[in-house]
């Protein structure tokens, strides 16, 4: 498989269309930024982001593995949640922000990259086996999806991310979209 700009337009807009979650998800990437950065935000609004992560997937995700993260998550101490989410906004790179992240229960590099995307959505991308596996397959990265990613596979993930979305001249949530439904070939709506 190539990515292509028009592959990328095509199926980003399939996903805006198309995704159950996509409504939810574009009003959230347009307030959940300003409130992580104002710190105007409540439990249940970071709570949503992994709860997100896992549901993202529709039910393919193992219900056991999303339950424990979830439940893990809510056992931390608000305040050390908020303390890291104000780190990452206000991180210089990735690996800063995934670190601030990745001290709170239920967040591992993956959930820590749902994090950043909402915190500024125009400059990281989730990542995730589905979208990974997108890459690899498309010849963009050259190794099986990590699992679980380490920071570094993160940054390499990240900035490959990057040169694409300059490449499509597309932001990276759009790259995201589009990444996501291309992964889930058995499952996608025609274009």
């Amino acid at each position: 498989m190539e990515l292509t700009r028009s592959i990328v337009e095509a199926e980003a807009r399939a996903y805006r269309e198309h995704a159950p979650l996509a409504v939810v998800e574009a009003e959230n990437v347009e307030t959940l930024p300003g409130a992580f950065a104002s710190g105007e935000y409540g439990r249940r609004d970071a709570a949503w982001v992994v709860r997100w992560y896992y549901r993202r997937f529709l039910g393919e995700y193992p219900d056991d593995e999303r339950r424990d993260a979830e439940d893990r998550f809510w056992n931390n101490e608000f305040d050390a949640v908020r303390a890291a989410v104000g780190d990452a906004v206000h991180a210089d790179d990735a690996a800063a922000g995934v670190e601030s992240l990745t001290c709170l229960e239920g967040v591992d590099v993956p959930v820590a990259s749902a994090f950043l995307a909402f915190v500024a959505p125009e400059e990281y991308v989730v990542v995730g086996p589905r979208t990974w596996s997108t890459l690899e397959a498309a010849g963009e990265l050259e190794r099986v999806y990590p699992d679980p990613p380490s920071i570094p596979a993160y940054e390499t993930y990240l900035e490959r991310c990057h040169e694409l979305a300059d490449r499509f001249d597309c932001d990276p949530w759009t790259l995201y979209t589009a990444l996501f439904r291309l992964g889930d070939v058995g499952h996608r709506d025609p274009v």
